[in-house]
């Protein structure tokens, strides 16, 4: 089972006592009865959400968006238009994350109020581990991801464009994403279900993918193969949907941390982005160009929400982003990676979750036991996370580099993903003169 902090809370009724008749209670209130009222226990315990941890949020983003901003404006000669397009997302895109700060502690009441909270595991024995932190807060992110990204349609195409179809189609695998990711909190879906989820979400790109199917082979590999351009025909399509199971479960599966999941998604978003702009700037093909500012368009909201989503989770975690989060934030990237025509360079970026996912098989397929929660076992007298035996990323790097604390362990984590996308940066100016 993929490794997940949440607590179930459809077991946890909070209304199991019976009403007592009005002339049993005048008479004799039973004690009990006053001392475990539900919800006055309920208003009294549940403290109000942390406030965000901007100061993250401005750290990271100043390690993005200065990089971005030069090679947008001045670095490249990109043309009025595009910069003018990519200028508009970039608007509207920090008036989402704006909006995430203020709806996240409002979803977060509503949910608690639906009993929809866990337990953090890795706080157990600790105060903090007693505390119920709202699930599920991803739905937030998708809904205002996507209303930018609709909106964004007015701005930047027309009825005749010849984009508009792959970009409603690249909408609706997102949207139907995240609506099986939100069923999956609720219901809490067999992982043996999770596997199939994305393939179906999937379909209206397929479907709707009118792009080439070949792909590019390297000069030094060239020479073996035969030809310059390989076409894989439906093999191809297969591929894309493969990747779009990849890309949702692999989020989901390379986690168990606070912090963790929107993490990875604001460093490989912010990879995407630098490297998209790169491609615009060094090609001279209008419809190359168009390709990758496509991908921009769906990648700049992705990453203000996701900082906005990670100034609340990121440890100590107020809110947990649940597999509404995990799947959404996958399955864009997908899209992007395969209407973008750069999947090769995306497969790179998720190094560390394909990593994750190898380890990850023995028990997934049943070779060895799979618990539930794969997680560290936790010290509550030392704070610090100790490897188990469980084939997880997260636990072979507290075996090989020793036990840590949680903050730690995720800085760390997020660190090993930022070197995976340098080294996609390397391997393409290593192969850029090879074709």
């Amino acid at each position: 089972m993929a490794p997940r902090r949440r607590v179930l809370s459809a077991s946890v009724e909070p209304q199991q006592v019976e009403p007592q008749p009005m002339a049993t209670v005048a008479e004799d209130p039973p004690m009990s009865t006053v001392a475990e009222d539900p919800p006055m226990s309920t208003v009294a315990e549940d403290p109000p959400l942390a406030p965000p941890k901007l100061g993250l949020v401005l750290f990271a983003s100043a390690h993005f968006f200065f990089p971005f901003v030069y090679l947008v404006f001045i670095h490249y000669r990109i043309e009025e238009e595009l910069r003018r397009s990519i200028a508009i997302c970039a608007a509207m895109s920090f008036a989402g994350f704006v909006v995430c700060l203020r709806m996240i502690p409002v979803a977060a009441r509503y949910v608690l109020k639906r009993n929809m909270f866990g337990y953090d595991i890795n706080k157990k024995g600790t105060p903090q581990g007693n505390i119920k932190v709202p699930e599920s807060l991803g739905i937030v992110i998708g809904i205002v991801y996507l209303v930018i990204a609709i909106l964004f349609q007015h701005f930047n195409f027309t009825a005749d464009s010849n984009w508009l179809v792959e970009y409603n189609a690249a909408l609706a695998c997102i949207c139907f994403m995240t609506l099986l990711g939100f069923v999956d909190d609720v219901l809490d879906v067999p992982w043996r279900i999770k596997l199939v989820l994305p393939s179906f979400a999937a379909l209206p790109l397929l479907m709707a993918y009118a792009g080439h199917t070949s792909i590019v082979i390297p000069k030094p590999l060239a020479q073996f193969v035969g030809v310059a351009f390989l076409d894989l025909g439906w093999i191809y399509k297969l591929y894309m949907g493969m990747l779009a199971v990849f890309c949702t479960n692999s989020i989901n599966i390379h986690a168990g941390l606070n912090g963790l999941e929107a993490g990875q998604t604001v460093v490989i978003a912010a990879a995407i982005l630098i490297h998209n702009v790169m491609e615009i700037g060094t090609s001279s093909d209008p419809e190359y160009k168009q390709a990758h500012a496509f991908s921009i368009y769906l990648m700049l909201p992705l990453l203000t929400t996701s900082l906005a989503l990670l100034s609340y989770n990121w440890y100590p975690s107020s809110v947990f982003v649940g597999d509404t989060y995990t799947y959404f934030a996958g399955m864009a990237m997908a899209v992007v990676g395969i209407l973008g025509h750069f999947s090769e360079a995306l497969i790179v970026f998720f190094l560390p979750q394909v990593l994750n996912f190898l380890l990850s098989c023995p028990q997934l397929l049943k070779f060895y036991p799979c618990p539930r929660h794969r997680l560290p076992s936790f010290d509550p007298k030392t704070g610090l996370l100790t490897g188990t035996d469980d084939g997880t990323l997260v636990n072979l790097f507290l075996r090989k580099f020793g036990k840590c604390s949680e903050k730690s362990l995720c800085i760390r984590l997020l660190i090993f993903q930022a070197l995976a996308c340098l080294l996609c940066f390397w391997f393409k100016h290593i192969l850029a003169g090879w074709r």
